[in-house]
C-alpha cells in the first residue's frame, strides 16, 4: 500500500579492508554492493579502505543523525597496530588530544591503553575523518592495522570477516532508536 512504512533494517558488517563505505554503485568494491542486502540500505558512518570491523548499516535516516550527532559522544573502539613501539608517552599524547594542523583543529580527549609492544586500543567521542591515522601521523607513526571493535555498546564480537548480521531490537534501542 502506498504510504506504508517500510520495515527498518539494521545490520553489522564486519568490514574487510578493501571495501569502500559509499553508497554509488559505479565505484568498484562499494559498501552496499558487497552487502547486497535485498532493501537500499546505507552505512551509518565510515570505516575507510584501509581499515576494518565493526560498520552499521541501516534504512533508517533517524537512527543515523542520532549515532553521529558528535554531542551525543557516541564511542567508538579500536585495535590500532602501528610501525613504532607503543609509550606511555605517546598513549598520554592521544589520550590528551592530538592538534591536526590540515584540519585546524585539536583532537577531543579520549581512552588510549597499550595492548601489546606495537598495538594499542582507543576509544573515540569523535569522528573526523581518518581521525586515527591522521592522529598517528602527527606523531610520526603509520598504521599498519585497524579494526573497530565497537559503536556504543554493540561489540563486533565473533562475527567473521565480510559477515552480516542484524541487529537484535535490545541493539537497536541501545544504540538510540
Amino acid at each position: 500500500p502506498l504510504g506504508a512504512k517500510k520495515k527498518a533494517v539494521y545490520i553489522a558488517l564486519n568490514k574487510p579492508v578493501g571495501i569502500t563505505c559509499t553508497t554509488e554503485r559505479h565505484i568498484p568494491g562499494n559498501i552496499v554492493d558487497f552487502v547486497n542486502h535485498r532493501d537500499r540500505i546505507f552505512p551509518i558512518g565510515r570505516l575507510d579502505k584501509d581499515s576494518e570491523g565493526l560498520i552499521l548499516l541501516t534504512n533508517d535516516g533517524d537512527i543515523v543523525n542520532e549515532i553521529l550527532r558528535v554531542e551525543n559522544h557516541h564511542e567508538k573502539e579500536y585495535i590500532v597496530t602501528v610501525d613504532k613501539p607503543v609509550t606511555a608517552e605517546f598513549l598520554a599524547a592521544m589520550a590528551r588530544g592530538v592538534r591536526l594542523p590540515e584540519l585546524e583543529v585539536t583532537t577531543r580527549p579520549c581512552q588510549a591503553s597499550r595492548i601489546a609492544e606495537r598495538s594499542f586500543r582507543i576509544v573515540l567521542t569523535q569522528g573526523l575523518n581518518r581521525q586515527i591515522r591522521r592522529m598517528l601521523e602527527v606523531e610520526g607513526i603509520a598504521v599498519l592495522r585497524l579494526i573497530r571493535i565497537a559503536i556504543g555498546s554493540l561489540e563486533l564480537g565473533a562475527l567473521e570477516k565480510g559477515a552480516v548480521r542484524e541487529l537484535t531490537e535490545v541493539e537497536v534501542r541501545g544504540l538510540g532508536g
